[in-house]
């Protein structure tokens, strides 16, 4: 009798441990499903391939493209165009790779290693060689030695563009490159960059000559009012926000919406690359995300509303930006509404593939079907780093770019990850300026949602 008890005992115990066993390997199998799929979320959605294509090349065009010599006052300092001017670094390009690299981790194109030795090479490159003045970076630099280029100006925009990068890759990896990239965004003296008189941010600073020019009309600056707001080491008035010109405009009949100078798309777009604005409303109520769509829309519109004129424009060819064309860099490309009377914008046919990719986040569907176009249709236009920078059927013969820019390929990776992942927004999103500089200028969570 009492073997037959401790028989049973003995079975019972086993079964017990067995059911023990069995309920932990679930429990760890449901948590690493759970874990993959976070950190993997878009793996579980089927997204069209151009995507995975055109980010891929994207960001090897930040990794290929570095100064990747370790004893280079340069490293890390990323190539303003390539193939042409070999020699040339700007800082937004550079800003745009700091991004870009967590996101090649994340999707397996590097190793974790890999990329933190990068970014904390590159911060460090910015922190003790680049040539700045109070903490504000020049335009473009040369690759390898960090100084000045071209007589260019100090600026505003790209440096913060550098710092939204900076932050990206601090929340990501944390430890020593948070620590170096709260550093640099700590040296920044944003009160330098302040006409006091007229409660506005210059654009530039030129040694030679001073300030130059004002942000006294909408445009991609809204990343400078937050990030200035936050510093706890020389912080801006969060009211300059409100001073510059909100100057409504419509395209055929369409909503009213706040429009930019030349009406290029990049400058509804920049901005929301790394500053999550869904949802949100600032002081006067005005929501910006839906701003931005209704330009982006209206772009596409102008684009469709003339494919009779020109050639290269469709309902799956549109975009109109700052990119390269037939004749050389313009900075005018634009659609209507823009200026004062519509006459700023400039039009040939030109249409860069970063306008509608940058806009995934606005208009997705619309979106896609202009890349696989691109893709799909003309060959030409793609080349070692994806999408060309533009292309214009409109003169004779065809032209295409012959080189990519790093700020639309930075636009167009960044855009797509945070349709598929949302991972640009989630990262620097965290970060307690980004969050301190949104509540200072009065931004808020729209009380309809």
């Amino acid at each position: 009798m009492r073997r037959l008890f401790d028989k049973l005992i003995e079975v019972g115990v086993w079964r017990i441990m067995s059911i023990v066993i069995v309920a932990t390997l679930s429990v760890l199998s449901i948590k690493y499903v759970v874990q993959t799929l976070e950190l993997n979320n878009i793996e579980n959605t089927n997204y069209p391939e151009i995507l995975e294509l055109e980010s891929r090349k994207c960001f090897d065009f930040f990794w290929e493209q570095a100064n990747t010599d370790e004893n280079s006052k340069g490293y890390g300092l990323i190539r303003d165009r390539a193939p042409g001017n070999p020699r040339i670094s700007s800082i937004a390009s550079t800003g745009f790779g700091l991004t870009a690299i967590p996101i090649g981790v994340e999707r397996g194109w590097i190793t974790y290693q890999e990329g933190y030795k990068r970014v904390l090479g590159t911060l460090n490159t910015l922190l003790y060689n680049v040539e700045q003045e109070n903490g504000f970076f020049y335009h473009f630099l040369d690759i390898e030695t960090g100084k000045r280029a071209w007589n260019c100006e100090v600026s505003i925009i790209d440096t913060a563009i550098a710092l939204c990068g900076a932050i990206t890759a601090g929340e990501y990896f944390g430890g020593e490159i948070k620590q170096k990239a709260e550093e640099l965004y700590k040296r920044v003296n944003w009160q330098w960059f302040v006409d006091q008189k007229k409660k506005q941010f210059y654009m530039a600073y030129y040694p030679e000559r001073g300030f130059e020019g004002h942000w006294d009309f909408y445009a991609e600056q809204f990343m400078i009012y937050f990030l200035s707001a936050a510093s706890p080491t020389y912080p801006a008035d969060p009211e300059l926000f409100y001073h510059f010109q909100r100057r409504y405009g419509m395209y055929n009949g369409s909503e009213r919406f706040i429009h930019s100078w030349f009406g290029s798309i990049f400058t509804y777009q920049y901005s929301f690359a790394w500053f999550d604005l869904r949802n949100m409303v600032d002081r006067e109520g005005i929501d910006w995300w839906k701003n931005s769509i209704l330009a982006i829309r209206s772009n596409r519109q102008f684009c469709i509303d003339n494919k009779d004129k020109f050639k290269t424009f469709s309902e799956n060819s549109w975009g109109l930006t700052a990119c390269d064309g037939p004749r050389g860099y313009n900075g005018r490309y634009g659609a209507p509404p823009s200026g004062n009377y519509n006459t700023e914008h400039f039009v040939d046919g030109t249409v860069p593939p970063a306008g509608a990719a940058g806009s995934i986040v606005f208009l997705p569907e619309e979106s896609i079907a202009a890349l696989e176009n691109y893709y799909n249709n003309y060959p030409e236009l793609w080349g070692e780093y994806g999408f060309k920078d533009a292309y214009n059927l409109d003169v004779s013969p065809p032209w295409y770019a012959s080189d990519v820019i790093g700020i639309d390929k930075g636009i167009t990776l960044l855009m797509i990850e945070n349709y598929r992942s949302e991972f640009v927004w989630e990262n620097f999103m965290k970060n307690e300026y980004v969050k301190i500089g949104l509540e200072k200028v009065g931004f808020k969570t729209n009380s309809r949602f």
